[in-house]
């Protein structure tokens, strides 16, 4: 059942629609942040409170659809064939995205102006970053995948964590055979349970992004930006050429647009730009997903461990800000040394959560590790990360939206007439379309 009683062939009203809501908190959010700037940084609750509203349901719904969708297959040696082409697209991607970022940081040079000394900066705005930074070795995140108890994976937040048993449950669910019918029956019926209270929890969504953006503007000011305005200039633009160039290039092989695709989650861009955080949308995204064809067992596996591995504007932004404050503290890197760089920031990105000030600690970690730029340097750009924040995401969800439908496509789990239509921004509903759990949830 719908949340409103309008007809789906009928338009709905302005002011009901979550898109419109979403614009008009973030835009009064901005007002009151820049004219009453005291006023604004104290509404950083209803942000903060509506992210951990979507991150109570994130574990169920993470859980419930990879149980449903991987134990529901036939073959489970489809789901490892899944697994493994989704890493290597990570893979490639990541280390894409990296290059891009490099390789205009080298073109652009945004900090070889700046003329600083590192001995005159203050280092001790970034020692939280820095000292969270540790938790980011290779080695730590590896033992971090395995939670302490089964409860534990759920109750600590972690995706991976809660994507490892969700594939060890629908693994052993799967070997049962026909007496494991009715369990999957039952998390079946839980899954439309919670995506109901995920229709539920975005009802909050204008109000989140309205507080979340009040918050960053009144707290560090539209002024902010202006010192470091080639810095965040560049991020964004090199963030929409990786998307519209890169992605949409990979988009258009495989048979859809960019654009089309961007219009379609236009609500789940505006609520991540509102709250700089990709996981305030990831329940939503899956559900839209499926409505555009892709096959549950596919958005379940991939959109998760994309979450983990498949950051795209975290990892423009690393190579871009590491450069950046080489170039700003007068610390020449030779090809190599970027090189070594680079390679230390693919290990370093990898599990790095899609929530705020998640790439600013992952960027400490990659400089914890590289001697020749000095990690005070961050506190360069520590004025001005919210508002990249925002980019990062937004480049963050589109890449896990694009893979998702991508990697549904090579496995022929794609119903192109399904994508077609959701794409064309038509309002009624597919030919011999039933209403499924995705639809509903994606109609909010």
């Amino acid at each position: 059942m719908h949340l409103s009683s309008t007809p789906d062939d009928a338009p709905k009203p302005l002011y009901r629609s979550l898109y419109v809501q979403v614009i008009v908190g973030v835009v009064a959010g901005i007002l009151l942040g820049h004219f009453w700037p005291a006023t604004g940084a104290q509404m950083k609750p209803l942000g903060d409170g509506f992210i951990r509203l979507v991150k109570m349901v994130i574990s169920p719904v993470i859980f419930l659809t990879v149980v449903t969708g991987v134990a529901g297959l036939s073959d489970l040696g489809r789901a490892g064939r899944l697994a493994g082409k989704a890493m290597l697209y990570f893979l490639a991607f990541s280390t894409l995205a990296l290059v891009v970022g490099m390789v205009v940081a080298n073109i652009v040079r945004p900090g070889a102006g700046l003329h600083v000394d590192p001995a005159a900066l203050d280092s001790r705005a970034v020692a939280e970053y820095a000292a969270k930074a540790h938790d980011h070795s290779f080695s730590l995140f590896v033992l971090h995948i395995i939670p302490d108890t089964t409860v534990s994976a759920f109750t600590s937040g972690e995706i991976l964590q809660v994507l490892l048993i969700a594939i060890l449950f629908s693994i052993s669910l799967s070997r049962m055979g026909a007496r494991g019918q009715a369990v999957l029956d039952l998390f079946r019926q839980l899954t439309e349970l919670v995506f109901g209270v995920v229709r539920l929890v975005m009802l909050a969504a204008p109000i989140g992004a309205f507080g979340a953006m009040a918050f960053t503007i009144g707290r560090f000011g539209i002024g902010s930006v202006i010192d470091l305005a080639l810095l965040v200039g560049t991020f964004y633009a090199t963030s929409a050429l990786f998307v519209l160039v890169i992605l949409g290039g990979v988009a258009r092989y495989n048979g859809f647009r960019i654009l089309p695709l961007l219009a379609y989650l236009r609500e789940e861009l505006l609520i991540v730009l509102g709250t700089s955080s990709s996981e305030s949308a990831l329940p939503t995204l899956m559900s839209k997903l499926e409505a555009a064809g892709c096959a549950p067992s596919v958005v379940g596996l991939v959109v998760p461990m994309g979450y983990s591995f498949n950051l795209d504007g975290t990892n423009i932004y690393m190579s871009l800000a590491a450069l950046f404050i080489a170039q700003a503290t007068g610390v020449h890197l030779g090809l190599g040394q970027q090189v070594a760089l680079l390679l230390v920031a693919m290990i370093s990105s990898k599990g790095a959560a899609g929530v705020t000030g998640a790439g600013f600690i992952t960027l400490a970690a990659t400089l914890a590790v590289v001697p020749d730029v000095p990690v005070g340097g961050m506190a360069l750009i520590l004025g001005v990360d919210r508002f990249m924040s925002e980019c990062r995401s937004l480049t963050n969800i589109v890449g896990n939206a694009v893979a998702a439908i991508v990697l549904a496509r090579w496995e022929n789990e794609l119903d192109g007439p399904m994508l077609a239509h959701a794409l064309s921004g038509r309002r009624t509903p597919p030919p011999n379309a039933g209403i499924t759990r995705s639809t509903q949830a994606a109609s909010v």
